[in-house]
């Protein structure tokens, strides 16, 4: 029979001021009005009514000079040139790729804007057209960036640096893509024996640390050995502290996922996902944080 894990209630900490944000965000709902102000201009998540500016969706106030605008809490993935991404292949079609990247339509991906094989260099031809299925198939995660938008919102990457291209083993989590932060770079090597993608479109891909990075491959050479057990157990304490972190509403970047694999420590894996557990760590790393900050 399977073993069921009983718990008895156990007291909230009590949340201190410290570990209250100084700047914390103006969080509003639909129909809150966030000024009276005529000196404004509209931005996403609002309307006018009334000369009052009024939320359509619930999130948090974000000021650009005399921009305003309301960053939904949950929202499909809005896709801005530059974004680094992680997505799936859903369909393989005349010259192009459609791939889930958690955005409202499914983004393209052009056989012109990838790597061939090697790295090589040159026109597509016809022989490249009918080895598509090759190179990519139905139900292969990658990971690329956004080179435009079209007009429709669909968003168009490419995978031109051999930094992106196929993903080999490793563990996909989904999350609000609010949550990821934006950064400089979203490739990490974790010091504790694991790198990060964390997508811009809310797709995280946790993998073994490569020994050696395969320069020639052009991204499509996955290496296919049986991982170690204990890189799967590293594996598998990020990804629980990830979900940790999501659970609590708490930004995702290298360092808050780091802090939160440390507090995890003398806990185990299965245990991380306990919501007595759960709050404990990612208290100790939002105070982390703050004292980073400070």
């Amino acid at each position: 029979m399977a073993a069921i894990s009983m718990r008895l209630p156990v007291p909230r900490k009590a949340v201190g001021p410290s570990t209250a944000r100084a700047g914390e965000k103006h969080l509003v709902a639909p129909g809150d009005t966030i000024t009276t102000d005529t000196g404004y201009m509209r931005g996403h998540g609002t309307y006018v009514e009334e000369e009052k500016l009024i939320a359509s969706v619930a999130g948090a106030v974000e000021r650009v000079n005399k921009l305003v605008c309301v960053r939904a809490l949950k929202t499909r993935y809005n896709g801005e040139v530059g974004d680094i991404v992680v997505g799936r292949i859903t369909e393989v079609q005349q010259k192009r790729w459609k791939v889930e990247t958690n955005s409202r339509l499914d983004s393209v991906l052009l056989l012109s804007s990838m790597n061939l094989p090697g790295g090589e260099l040159r026109r597509r031809s016809a022989e490249d057209e009918l080895a598509m299925r090759d190179y990519l198939q139905e139900g292969d995660l990658i990971s690329a960036e956004v080179q435009s938008i079209f007009s429709d919102g669909a968003v168009s990457l490419h995978t031109r640096s051999l930094k992106y291209g196929k993903l080999g083993q490793g563990v996909l989590v989904q999350v609000s893509p609010s949550l990821v932060k934006r950064q400089k770079t979203h490739f990490h090597d974790l010091p504790c024996g694991a790198s990060v993608i964390l997508g811009n479109n809310g797709f995280i891909w946790i993998y073994p640390t490569p020994e050696q990075k395969d320069e020639e491959a052009g991204g499509f050479t996955t290496n296919l050995e049986p991982v170690p057990s204990s890189d799967r157990k590293v594996i598998s304490r990020l990804r629980n502290c990830i979900v940790a972190l999501v659970t609590q509403q708490l930004m995702l970047f290298d360092t808050s996922i780091l802090y939160c694999y440390e507090a995890s420590l003398p806990h185990q894996i299965k245990d991380i996902l306990k919501p007595e557990v759960m709050e404990e760590i990612v208290l100790e790393t939002r105070q982390r944080l703050l004292d980073l900050e400070g």
